[in-house]
């Protein structure tokens, strides 16, 4: 039997990954998405972010397998989008709604 393949992206040991739970609603409910593993750095996650790329982003976990830890970065990243959102002259609505969310929880 062979070795299955591991789902631990391939990325440098030392970074930290980013994935975003996702709302589609109804009855597809709640997904991680798929990310390119060239996407998962904190910058490109910020800038999708920032861009519009989720729609109902609920949660975004971190982790890094190199140094054995996970965590729910959800209240980090809204922070840092708040603090950035400043610098624009407008805001996607989905951002605005996740921001409005990761205050009340």
């Amino acid at each position: 039997m062979g070795r299955s393949p591991s789902i631990v992206p391939h990325v440098a040991a030392d970074q930290d990954v980013y994935l975003v739970l996702e709302d589609f609603g109804g009855r597809l409910g709640r997904a991680w998405c798929e990310t390119a593993e060239e996407d998962t750095s904190r910058a490109t996650l910020m800038r999708h972010m920032i861009d519009g790329l989720y729609e109902h982003p609920t949660r975004i976990v971190a982790f890094n397998t190199a140094e054995g830890w996970s965590r729910d970065v959800t209240a980090d990243v809204a922070d840092e989008l708040r603090r950035r959102v400043v610098e624009f002259d407008e805001v996607t609505p989905s951002l605005l709604n996740f921001l409005d969310r990761a205050i009340r929880h």
